[in-house]
């Protein structure tokens, strides 16, 4: 597994479902990151693809659908997920508009592996940019770098 494969993953569990009512956008935005990790979790393409805006992009342009090719093809190649997440921060720099930094560890069981403890760990630091549309936020563009560098 590369690290591109695993960054794409995790951008994708950014996108896990809606964020529910709360006391403000940032525990809002908080929800969303809490559902994006036990939607990839459960290896569910459709919940972790549900937050993507239209228009939404990655770091390298790569469209939600490109996305959620290499959602399928991690599932398939890994038979469980792990994922341990730290929201470093969130900012709303406008009414509808949300930055956050999240720190992602994620731990995979490749369904390949002849080992019972053949396991891929990786930690990747996520910024998104995320939007709220009728209520809702969606992630409108991600960026990552491997390995937990924030403090």
């Amino acid at each position: 597994m590369n690290s591109a494969n695993v960054a794409f993953v995790l951008v994708a569990g950014l996108f896990a479902t809606g964020c529910g009512e709360r006391s403000s956008p940032q525990d809002e935005v908080r929800a969303v990151i809490e559902a994006a990790e036990q939607a990839a979790e459960a290896r569910s393409v459709g919940d972790l693809m549900a937050l993507a805006a239209p228009g939404f992009s990655d770091r390298d342009g790569r469209t939600s659908d490109e996305l959620a090719h290499y959602v399928r093809g991690y599932f398939i190649a890994n038979q469980s997920v792990h994922l341990l997440t730290r929201i470093t921060r969130i900012e709303i720099p406008a009414p509808d508009v949300a930055e956050a930094e999240v720190t992602v560890a994620m731990v995979g069981k490749d369904a390949d592996a002849n080992a019972a403890w053949d396991l891929a760990f990786d930690i990747v630091d996520f910024d998104i940019d995320l939007r709220r549309t009728d209520g809702e936020w969606r992630v409108v563009h991600a960026d990552w770098s491997r390995g937990g560098a924030r403090p």
